[in-house]
């Protein structure tokens, strides 16, 4: 067994060294780690932190967030599953999920015994990829026909109300009313991060995305929604490209997501703008 070690300050930079080795699949463990650091208060983006330890490296690492997520980068399998339960432990919280490489997800939730634990999502995404000089622009996009930007204060509540439905349609969130409140959270924290987009036709807000993890070098997509009156259209994949067209000209070189493989329309949206498909990412997120 690996020596099992709470990360602290100070470690950081060991840890950031040993997640850039995974980074495609890494993005929310090194995001978070450096917004929010190594202490964990239960505040946004906080977590606590535990690496397995193998001849006095990192070879794995568990982190129990602020709001439940366990996230997990470990390429042993048992790595996982001790990590994980150590984090899990000296957090003391509730876990409500879990995100990383499937076959990980699936140890670390075998690890807290959890595997047949009800769970509105349980998927077996896939992962991909994109060079940023690869990117290609929609023609409505890149004809004015279409415009991305960040959303403006007064559009706030409409995006809590399209994450709520994003929430029910793709995450499978149990229709209560404190999901509203948990959509609000998640849209104004993204606005506070300025990691949100709005693609909008005229003066009309046709479909929203976030940069869920963000790095200087590489940004992870999520949250993709269009509204269904306005599907068919184009308007996903041009709210995802003209993020990249701005996260590009600040010197981002690639762009990550990872998406359900049922979504035929998401697929052929992300292959049309360059994306390539290099593996699989797990998501799980349980039933409150």
């Amino acid at each position: 067994m690996p020596e099992l070690r709470l990360l602290r300050p100070g470690d950081e930079a060991a840890l950031d060294a040993f997640l850039a080795r995974h980074a495609d699949t890494s993005m929310f463990l090194r995001s978070n780690s450096r917004s929010a650091g190594l202490t964990d208060q239960g505040n946004p983006m906080q977590a606590t932190y535990v690496a397995a330890i193998v001849d006095g490296r990192i070879a794995g690492v568990a982190a129990h967030c602020w709001n439940g997520m366990v996230l997990v980068q470990a390429p042993e399998k048992e790595h996982a599953a001790a990590a994980t339960r150590e984090a899990v432990r000296r957090s003391g919280r509730i876990v409500t999920g879990f995100s990383g490489p499937w076959d990980q997800v699936v140890a670390a939730r075998e690890a807290l015994g959890l595997a047949g634990a009800p769970a509105g999502k349980n998927s077996r995404d896939e992962l991909y990829v994109l060079d940023l000089a690869r990117l290609v622009v929609p023609p409505a996009l890149a004809a004015g026909e279409v415009r991305c930007r960040h959303p403006a204060p007064g559009e706030l509540e409409l995006l809590v109300h399209w994450r709520t439905q994003f929430a029910l349609e793709a995450l499978g969130a149990p229709d209560r009313p404190e999901l509203r409140e948990a959509s609000r959270d998640d849209v104004l924290l993204q606005h506070e991060r300025g990691t949100d987009w709005l693609l909008v036709a005229g003066e009309t807000p046709v479909s929203y995305a976030v940069f869920n993890a963000i790095l200087p070098e590489i940004v992870q997509i999520g949250g993709v929604w269009t509204p269904p009156e306005f599907r068919g259209r184009g308007y996903a994949r041009g709210v995802v490209a003209g993020s990249l067209v701005v996260a590009r000209k600040h010197g981002v070189q690639r762009a990550v997501l990872f998406a359900d493989p049922a979504n035929d329309t998401a697929r052929r949206a992300y292959l049309y703008l360059g994306f390539r498909i290099v593996g699989d990412y797990g998501l799980v997120l349980l039933t409150p």
